[in-house]
């Protein structure tokens, strides 16, 4: 089903740079073959990512790479407490033509505008910094002074922050993290995994890494996972859900959710399915895709009682439940 302006070949032939894609990071990156499939569809998908994660797990080296690997603009944040909002989207400054002597400002535009930006440790700023962010990843696009800037397309934004050090950081707004389709998690690298990456960093410099999709490309594949099939038994299913989480007469959601999730969930949801299912070179979204992606969708849309959270009852192992109670399509897709 390939997009209408490009031929089946063509289509063919940019699903074949996806493995290339994977293989450039893993030229940097191993393991965490489940993050990097789950940036790949956030990415794919149009979406921007929260990534959490202890010091040290390669957060900043997976999002460097990527832009290495797709010839995109990478811009970096680095979010303190004394950031302000002008140091993100820009500010005018006062300019004089030397010709004619006059003067007047001109807006020198900041960071923000890049293709992908890592916006590191983003809870450590207030939210009024914090709140530069939402319009250019609701909109891509800057207002300042009254006059709208568009951002170049694609643009992707990945936050991190440190799940361990809470002083001096600000819990992100409900409204910001809406704004993110997946919310991952990246835990420490199995045992094989930590000593290959020894043996690689302390060793002779790692192979370069080399670009293999530019801009466009990427935009046709966007574009492409727009047209990936959902059936209405699965489109169905997503909707019920995502609906589950906001059912307080269910005894599990009145006890250990305070909030669900918005509509915003499910269209992040089958949008990420969609991207998932194409990364394999598939037409049409399968119930796999979609189990898959609940939990980094939903987990950051959810907010649990007091309840849950002395009994350590998880996010994640929340939505796994609802997934476990909740009746499968008619006739799922399987894969």
């Amino acid at each position: 089903m390939p997009a209408p302006e490009l031929t089946e070949a063509e289509v063919a032939q940019l699903l074949a740079r996806v493995p290339r894609l994977r293989a450039e990071i893993g030229k940097a990156v191993i393991g965490q073959e489940a993050v990097i499939e789950e940036l790949l569809a956030a990415f794919i998908a149009g979406g921007h990512c929260l990534l959490e994660g202890l010091p040290g797990l390669g957060k900043t080296l997976l999002i460097r790479t990527l832009a290495q690997a797709v010839s995109l603009t990478f811009h970096r944040i680095q979010f303190t407490p004394d950031l302000m909002p002008s140091d993100i989207v820009g500010t005018e400054v006062l300019e004089e033509d030397h010709a004619t002597g006059r003067r007047f400002f001109q807006f020198n535009r900041g960071p923000i505008f890049g293709q992908l930006i890592l916006a590191d440790e983003i809870n450590r700023t207030p939210p009024k910094t914090q709140a530069a962010l939402l319009e250019a990843m609701q909109e891509s696009t800057v207002t300042y002074g009254g006059k709208t800037y568009p951002l170049e397309r694609p643009f992707f934004v990945l936050a991190t922050q440190n799940p361990i050090e809470q002083a001096g950081t600000y819990p992100l707004p409900e409204a910001q993290l809406d704004r993110f389709l997946l919310y991952l998690t990246i835990d420490y690298p199995a045992e094989t995994e930590e000593l290959a990456m020894l043996a690689r960093t302390t060793g002779a410099p790692t192979e370069k890494i080399e670009p293999v999709m530019s801009a466009a490309e990427i935009l046709q594949l966007q574009a492409l996972a727009r047209q990936v099939v959902v059936s209405p038994e699965l489109l169905s299913y997503i909707n019920r859900l995502v609906r589950a989480t906001r059912d307080r007469s269910h005894p599990a959601i009145g006890r250990w959710l305070r909030w669900g999730a918005g509509p915003r969930a499910g269209q992040a949801l089958v949008l990420a399915a969609k991207a998932r299912a194409l990364l394999a070179g598939r037409f049409a979204v399968t119930l796999a895709d979609v189990h898959a992606l609940a939990a980094p969708v939903l987990r950051h849309r959810l907010l649990p009682t007091f309840e849950a959270e002395a009994e350590n009852m998880t996010r994640d192992r929340i939505v796994r439940d609802l997934l476990a109670a909740l009746p499968p399509p008619a006739s799922p897709l399987q894969g």
